[in-house]
């Protein structure tokens, strides 16, 4: 078999709309003969269509034509906060706009599973599917699934050909560690959520370029599975790590599995060792010390899939939103290092709040 002739039997609607540079809801629209592409659109689908020898398959071709005002929604994963959180205010969102949510939530996320998901779904005739996956391997499952209808995903990654919404991980994971270099740390540890995720990579990626930004050197990280108990066995290792002073933690409940090791090995947070989270969940500021950490607008993020979604049933070419951009919440569990004073804070920022407001955003890069 030719190179050629693999690339015809496997080809789906989302390579060629890869290749073609658009949506795979636009590549619908050609295929359906459907107004409202721009002839060089049209041609560029069409050209993509016939170097892939693509045969569109009938879900491909049939796209919702009666209004059921309901979208589909799953999750995968266990029920962490940023997640639940999303999926909570994005069922808000879609009330608002007079939307039904029809869910489907799984802790595994095999690509059996999904599939089974998406047909449920579709047999409910929902107008669009949104993914919400704690995993990459759930979105890269459901891109093998010709739907027919439109299909938004949170991916902080984003992928080409994909419309996707998210805040904006590095940059919050940058703003963290940033914030601790100006205090005087220059050996920062990191404690990762696990690297299937890709919040989790994205922030393992702003602390490395945070690192090498300031000249400094980034040690091995830790793999936790964003539970206290994983943090707290961390860091009890990194306990045992003299030169360390400072550890930016992957999210607020591997803070709290941290703060908790550190204190049963005798350290004292901040004196000795700062820490910073990520999330802001509802317990951080009642740590012991209260926690630094990195506030995610989860609420801004559910209305922005909708908001995103509602365009995209509108007009197939529709831009994705930028990221949100996260922000810095300024306690008690960070400060400068052993014999350093702290820096003091921008005249621009308050004590709480010491970074760019949760609705502020930055264009996809």
């Amino acid at each position: 078999m030719t190179n050629e002739d693999d690339k015809a039997r496997v080809a789906n609607i989302f390579d060629v709309a890869r290749l073609a540079g658009v949506s795979h809801q636009t590549v619908s629209r050609v295929l359906n003969d459907l107004p409202n592409v721009r002839p060089a659109t049209r041609e560029r689908v069409e050209k993509a269509i016939k170097q892939l020898r693509y045969t569109p398959s009938q879900a491909a071709r049939a796209l919702v034509t009666r209004r059921s005002r309901t979208i589909g929604l799953i999750t995968t994963g266990g029920p962490d906060f940023g997640p639940s959180s999303t999926a909570l205010h994005f069922n808000d969102a879609a009330r608002d706009a007079r939307y039904a949510v029809s869910m489907a939530s799984m802790l595994d996320s095999d690509p059996a599973s999904l599939r089974a998901a998406v047909e449920l779904l579709l047999r409910q005739n929902v107008e669009a599917i949104v993914l919400i996956a704690a995993h990459a391997g759930a979105l890269e499952a459901i891109l093998s699934i010709e739907l027919g209808v439109p299909f938004i995903a949170v991916d902080a990654g984003g992928r080409p050909g994909v419309h996707s919404v998210a805040l904006d991980q590095y940059a919050g994971a940058r703003a963290a560690v940033d914030h601790l270099v100006g205090l005087g740390h220059r050996e920062i540890r990191h404690i990762s959520g696990p690297l299937d995720s890709t919040d989790a990579t994205e922030r393992l990626r702003g602390w490395r370029d945070s690192l090498a930004g300031a000249g400094l050197p980034a040690r091995e990280h830790l793999v936790g599975d964003w539970t206290p108990a994983s943090g707290y066995r961390h860091g009890l290792a990194l306990a045992a790590d003299r030169d360390m002073t400072a550890v930016f933690v992957g999210n607020d409940q591997m803070s709290l599995g941290l703060i908790h090791a550190l204190s049963s090995a005798g350290l004292s947070v901040p004196a000795d060792v700062s820490v910073i989270g990520f999330d802001d969940i509802p317990e951080a500021e009642h740590f012991a010390p209260p926690l630094t950490t990195i506030r995610q607008d989860f609420d801004g993020l559910g209305r922005d899939i909708m908001t995103e979604l509602l365009a995209v049933l509108r007009d197939e070419d529709a831009a994705d939103l930028p990221r949100i951009l996260p922000s810095l919440v300024v306690r008690e569990s960070a400060g400068p290092p052993r014999g350093r004073a702290a820096d003091p804070i921008d005249s621009d920022t308050t004590p709480e709040t010491a970074s760019a407001p949760a609705a502020a955003r930055q264009p996809l890069g």
